[in-house]
């Protein structure tokens, strides 16, 4: 742990009203961070998010309703953050979105969605954090990849793509910062039970006529040889050792945990 070392620091994290996002928001903020909450949802659950965060931590909270796939919103947004915290310290993006077909019956239009949201977002929130980054000579960049940024499975073609192309953009922002105080890495769980999982888990029930509890054990048997889920706060355990000292040589990896899935 960090001990408060992170005090001071604000921390923006993409689509972070709920599941990952949500578990690393709690864990930056567990450890002095302010807090730039960004995603969708009830606006008088997420004001009481951020109150809760801030009470809770003593740190500072802010929420941005910026659309991922819109680039003029995501400069709102980190503009946003500059003028009320002077720049993003730690940038996670982890906005992401899922649709699943095969490729001759995938929609166009949720092919250009999600490499919008899961990929071409975190470009542009990178290179309006970078400047503030590099200025101070301190940052983290922590991209939300996935297994499936390594391997591939069918009918996820937009997924996969856009998470490979994840990995590759955490590869080359950490060599274009390698000699400065700013690192870049990507985390790439395997099935955590977030709502856009759980969505998975309800279809394969309706269409295989199963239940809840047996939908979910064949998903996590088909890759997860642990036959358990990540949990979030698993994955912001990682990513808080991504923000401290000691990972200060950790850059560009492309940090995998999936309960055993990549060693098979």
């Amino acid at each position: 742990m960090l001990n408060g070392q992170l005090k001071g620091k604000t921390a923006l994290i993409t689509g972070s009203t709920s599941g990952i996002g949500l578990g690393i928001a709690h864990a930056l903020a567990a450890q002095g961070a302010n807090i730039v909450f960004n995603g969708f949802g009830d606006a008088a659950l997420i004001a009481k998010l951020q109150k809760d965060t801030a009470d809770t931590y003593k740190v500072k909270t802010f929420y941005s309703d910026a659309d991922m796939s819109r680039p003029a919103e995501i400069e709102t947004m980190m503009r946003q953050v500059a003028t009320d915290f002077g720049g993003t310290d730690i940038l996670v993006n982890n906005a992401g979105i899922q649709y699943v077909a095969n490729i001759e019956d995938f929609p166009v239009e949720r092919w250009d969605a999600i490499i919008a949201i899961n990929m071409t977002s975190a470009f542009h929130t990178t290179r309006l954090a970078l400047p503030h980054m590099k200025a101070a000579n301190w940052g983290r960049i922590i991209n939300v990849a996935s297994a499936h940024g390594l391997v591939g499975s069918a009918q996820k073609s937009a997924y996969v793509a856009a998470k490979h192309g994840l990995v590759g953009l955490t590869k080359v922002t950490a060599l274009e910062t390698a000699q400065t105080g700013v690192t870049c890495n990507a985390i790439c769980p395997g099935w955590v039970l977030t709502p856009l999982v759980q969505k998975q888990v309800d279809a394969r029930a309706a269409k295989n006529g199963i239940s809840i509890d047996q939908a979910k054990r064949e998903l996590l048997m088909e890759k997860q040889p642990s036959g358990e889920f990540v949990t979030p706060e698993q994955l912001a355990g990682l990513a808080v050792f991504l923000c401290s000292d000691a990972a200060n040589q950790v850059r560009g990896v492309a940090w995998n945990m999936d309960g055993g899935w990549l060693a098979q």
